[in-house]
C-alpha cells in the first residue's frame, strides 16, 4: 500500500501493472487502495467482458474511451478516480492501450492487475514497454503472518524490537513460523487460518489455488508442453528434499537431459509460480558476471503451497518439531527465499566451489557487498563452509540463519529464522 501512494504522488506517474502469481492478493489491494486514497474507484473486470473489449477495440481516442470506461463502470472517470483494469492479460487490446493513457492522458490515474501467466504470452509483442510502471507482488511474508494472527503488536514486537531481545518471545515465535510453514502466505489460506478454520479446510483453500494453476498450465500452453510443466512443478517438493537442493533433471523423468524441460522451467518462473536460484561459480563482484546456468534450485511460490504439494499432514506440520526436523531443511530455505525476494534488489545465489565441498545456501548483494547465508533448519551451529568463504574472502561477514537466539561474532551473525525479513529491511550483518 505504501508503495501504491508512492507511485499515485510520483511526478513523473505512468499507468501502473500490478504484476504477481494468481491468488496473492493483487485485486483486492487496488481496489483498498481505490477506496483508501481517491475520491472513487472505476474497477472494471476484463475476463470475459465483452462490453469492455468493445470499447477498447475501437482505437484510442481519448474522449471516447473515457465515456465507454465511465459507462462500463459505471463511474465518472477523472484525475480523482482510480481505473483499475483487472486480468488486462485477457484483452491484449486494453494492455496494448496503456502506452496511450500514458501519452494522452497521463492526468487520468490507471492501475492494472494481471497474472504473470498471461503477461509473459503478450511481452515483446502488444506489451507497452517503457511506458508504465511496474509493481511485483509476492505472498504474505512472515511479518504479516504475524500481524494477521496477532495484531500490529505482534508484527512490530517481531521487526522492531532490538534483535537480542527477540529470545524473551521465542517460543512465541517459533509456534508462529511453524504454522507458518503449513499456512504460507496466500491471503486466502492465511485468512482461513486467522480465522480458526480447521487445518483441513485451509489445506482445501491450498488445494484450490493449485488446481487453478493447473488450470491456467492448460489455459496459456500448446497441449504437447502442458505435460512437461506438470512433470515439473510436481517434481519441486522431490527436488527440495535433496542434500543439496540443486535440480536434477533425472528426477523429473529417468534419463531426462536439460534440453526435454529447460522451456518448461523457464515459463514457470516466468508464471511466477516458481523460482529459481542459479549458482555462482566464483564468489567476486558482480555476481552476475559468474552465473552457472547449468546448475540451478527450483523454489515453489509459497511454502504452504509447498506443503500442499508435498502431501504432508497437518499433524505432521503443526504438532511437534517434525517440520524442522524431517523434511531435510526443504521448507526451511523454501521459507528463507521467501522472506528474501520482496525486499532484495538484485537475484539471489547459491554458491558451490568447483574444487572443493564447499556450498553456501545464499549468496546476496546488499549494500554495495556481498553477504554468505547459510541455513540450518534446527539450532545446528556448525557453519564450516560459512567459515572458510569468509577466510577466504576478506571484508564478508557471514549470516547464519537457525533456531538460535541471535547473537554476534567477530565473522558471523546468527540470526533466529523467523527474523530472516530482518536481513534485508535493517543493516545486517
Amino acid at each position: 500500500m505504501q508503495q501504491l501512494l508512492r507511485w499515485k504522488n510520483s511526478e513523473n506517474r505512468k499507468p501502473l501493472i500490478l504484476d504477481g502469481a494468481r491468488q496473492v492478493g493483487k485485486t483486492w489491494v487496488l481496489r483498498e487502495f481505490g477506496k483508501r486514497h481517491f475520491s472513487a474507484c472505476a474497477y472494471l473486470n476484463c475476463d470475459d467482458n465483452a462490453r469492455l473489449r468493445d470499447a477498447f477495440s475501437g482505437g484510442f481516442s481519448k474522449e471516447r474511451i473515457v465515456r465507454d470506461l465511465s459507462l462500463v463502470s459505471g463511474t465518472r472517470l477523472g484525475p480523482e478516480t482510480l481505473l483499475v483494469l483487472d486480468e488486462i492479460q485477457e484483452i491484449p487490446e486494453a494492455l496494448s492501450s496503456l502506452k496511450y493513457f500514458r501519452e494522452e492522458l497521463p492526468e487520468l490515474p490507471v492501475a492494472a492487475a494481471g497474472s504473470l501467466l498471461g503477461l509473459s504470452v503478450h511481452a515483446g509483442t502488444g506489451f507497452p514497454v517503457g511506458k508504465v510502471d511496474v509493481l511485483k507482488m509476492h505472498p504474505m511474508t512472515f511479518s504479516e503472518f504475524v500481524r494477521a494472527l496477532k495484531g500490529e503488536d505482534g508484527r512490530n514486537a517481531l521487526m522492531q524490537s532490538p534483535m537480542d531481545s527477540l529470545a524473551t518471545l521465542h517460543s512465541e515465535f517459533k509456534e508462529l513460523l511453524r504454522q507458518y510453514y503449513f499456512a504460507g502466505g496466500m491471503p486466502e489460506a492465511v485468512k482461513a487460518f486467522a480465522d480458526g478454520k480447521h487445518p483441513d479446510e485451509v489445506r482445501s483453500v491450498q488445494n484450490a489455488i493449485l488446481y487453478a494453476y493447473g488450470k491456467d498450465f492448460s489455459k496459456h500452453l500448446a497441449p504437447r508442453e502442458v505435460p512437461r510443466v506438470q512433470q515439473v512443478w510436481q517434481s519441486i517438493p522431490q527436488q527440495l528434499a535433496r542434500e543439496n537442493r540443486k535440480f536434477v533433471y533425472g528426477a523429473v523423468r529417468s534419463g531426462a537431459r536439460a534440453k526435454d524441460f529447460e522451456l518448461a522451467i523457464q515459463w514457470l518462473v516466468d508464471a511466477g509460480v516458481a523460482h529459481k536460484v542459479n549458482r555462482v561459480r566464483k564468489a567476486v563482484p558482480p555476481l552476475k558476471f559468474y552465473e552457472d546456468f547449468g546448475a540451478f534450485k527450483l523454489y515453489a511460490l509459497d511454502c504452504g503451497l509447498l506443503a500442499a504439494m508435498s502431501e504432508a499432514s497437518p499433524e505432521e506440520m503443526l504438532v511437534g518439531d517434525s517440520v524442522f526436523e524431517e523434511f531435510k531443511g526443504a521448507f526451511t530455505e523454501q521459507f528463507v527465499l521467501q522472506q528474501l525476494l520482496p525486499g532484495l534488489k538484485s537475484s539471489p545465489f547459491y554458491f558451490s566451489a568447483d574444487d572443493s565441498k564447499q556450498e553456501l545456501d545464499f549468496l546476496l548483494w546488499k549494500d554495495g557487498r556481498m553477504v554468505p547465508v547459510e541455513v540450518k533448519a534446527e539450532e545446528n551451529l556448525r557453519a564450516k563452509s560459512l567459515r572458510q568463504f569468509v577466510s577466504e574472502h576478506p571484508g564478508t561477514r557471514g549470516v547464519r540463519l537457525s533456531m538460535s537466539p541471535y547473537r554476534e561474532q567477530d565473522w558471523l551473525v546468527n540470526v533466529p529464522l523467523y527474523a530472516t525479513e530482518r536481513l534485508v529491511l535493517d543493516r545486517i550483518p
